[in-house]
């Protein structure tokens, strides 16, 4: 069969994914990254200046990075070493190095750029570090992780880190009209159909492409695909999202707040996110009964009560019927009156407790069970409160030697309100009573 295409004259190749095809060849052509990239950009600004440091490119999937760095060795006369930490150990490490350093001792600098750095152990970490100080590599490293929590202080310190964003729907746009032009045809698909499929790529450059080719190979002569159609020709790419990773920390932050910050729309929007990207649900149940303790706490009471419930409420349906116990639960929660006063008391308390950990409780407060505990002079003077004008004796229960303390500093809202009246109404009779 070879014989035949070679006598023929043709090449054999495997078709090249849209993507590859795609790829910039310069830098002046990627998309999505003009605050790296443009004149005054960091990049823009080193290229310019033909010099590298080493860095640390950190952003999620598809925006650009592997690209970006073996266009910055193009562009500075470095020779392009990838490598990834997935597939690469610390014998594959030495052989990079060693081979870098042939270069250099010939006048060629070398960009090392190490995809998914932060997958390396801190051992493999520190091996760059020598051969980033003596100049053997310009370290480019990409990590889709927060570089504070998945590298080392010692290789952050010798780096200097860049955040690649998310591709808007304008640049998930060009890519779609620049695929459009090397494919010559037009996608098949109408206005709102478009705009679906921009929002399923959600900003991944490399995942629009994708989905471009899917629809290609999907539509028949003369389809045109509405949004509907198109979901459920490319079975709707679910939103990117790891349940270890950034994405999944970043939306449970986006809900808390949206929680605290009384916004039901914007939490319900968040939930949905969360839900819809495969996130456990009794994690989020878990998580809204923090919400109910830590924000909004005895502004309204009943908030606690019904997170647990919606928690036993999506135990006892399952998906999908226990997610809107959730929904229930988020709206409940953000249009709740909120408070950390609790949260703030605990806080105290518990500092309070470190510092004076050995002072014993006083002794009109402990029970004698004994004579010779009764003779110490254990329960002595305590007044039974229920025998006391309004139920309270105004008793000190605080430790002898601390004194009295104030933790609790409940707001004017909520009902909440109605625990400040009590409060100051104890503290008055305490004051009287002595």
């Amino acid at each position: 069969m070879a014989n035949l295409f070679e006598a023929a004259g043709l090449e054999r190749e495997a078709p090249r994914p849209l993507a590859d095809r795609l790829r910039p060849q310069a830098l002046e052509e990627v998309i999505g990254q003009d605050h790296l990239l443009g004149a005054d950009g960091a990049l823009g600004r080193l290229v310019a200046a033909g010099s590298l440091g080493s860095l640390i490119f950190w952003g999620p999937p598809g925006t650009g990075k592997t690209t970006v760095g073996r266009l910055l060795a193009n562009a500075t006369n470095l020779a392009f070493e990838p490598i990834s930490a997935i597939f690469t150990g610390v014998a594959d490490l030495k052989k990079v190095f060693d081979a870098a350093r042939g270069r250099r001792a010939m006048g060629q600098g070398t960009l090392l750029f190490v995809d998914e750095i932060h997958r390396f152990n801190k051992a493999q970490q520190d091996s760059f570090l020598p051969v980033m100080e003596d100049g053997t590599v310009t370290l480019v490293g990409a990590t889709t992780e927060n570089p504070s929590f998945a590298l080392n202080a010692a290789l952050l310190s010798r780096a200097r880190v860049l955040v690649f964003k998310s591709l808007d729907a304008e640049a998930i746009e060009g890519l779609l009209a620049r695929a459009e032009a090397i494919e010559e045809r037009p996608l098949p698909l109408d206005a709102e159909a478009r705009a679906a499929l921009i929002r399923m790529a959600d900003g991944d450059g490399r995942a629009s492409l994708t989905l471009a080719e899917e629809i290609w190979r999907a539509a028949r002569p003369g389809e045109i695909f509405d949004a509907t159609r198109v979901q459920d020709v490319v079975q709707r790419r679910a939103p990117i999202y790891d349940k270890s990773s950034d994405g999944h920390y970043n939306l449970i932050s986006a809900l808390h707040k949206s929680v605290r910050g009384s916004d039901a729309d914007a939490a319900l929007y968040w939930l949905a996110r969360m839900l819809d990207a495969g996130e456990d649900p009794l994690y989020l149940a878990r998580r809204l009964i923090r919400m109910a303790s830590e924000d909004i706490g005895l502004a309204d009471p009943q908030a606690l009560v019904i997170a647990i419930a919606a928690r036993d409420a999506y135990e006892q349906l399952g998906t999908p019927e226990g997610e809107l116990a959730l929904a229930e639960c988020v709206v409940h929660l953000a249009t709740a009156p909120k408070s950390n006063a609790v949260y703030v008391a605990y806080k105290r308390a518990r500092a309070a407790a470190k510092e004076h950990g050995s002072l014993v409780p006083p002794k009109h407060i402990l029970n004698a069970p004994t004579k010779l505990m009764k003779s110490e002079g254990y329960g002595s003077g305590y007044a039974y409160d229920h025998d006391a004008p309004d139920a309270f004796s105004g008793q000190d229960y605080f430790p002898e030697a601390m004194g009295r303390r104030a933790f609790y500093d409940p707001p004017d809202r909520g009902f909440e309100r109605e625990l400040r009246k009590r409060l100051d109404y104890w503290a008055k009779l305490r004051a009287e009573r002595g």
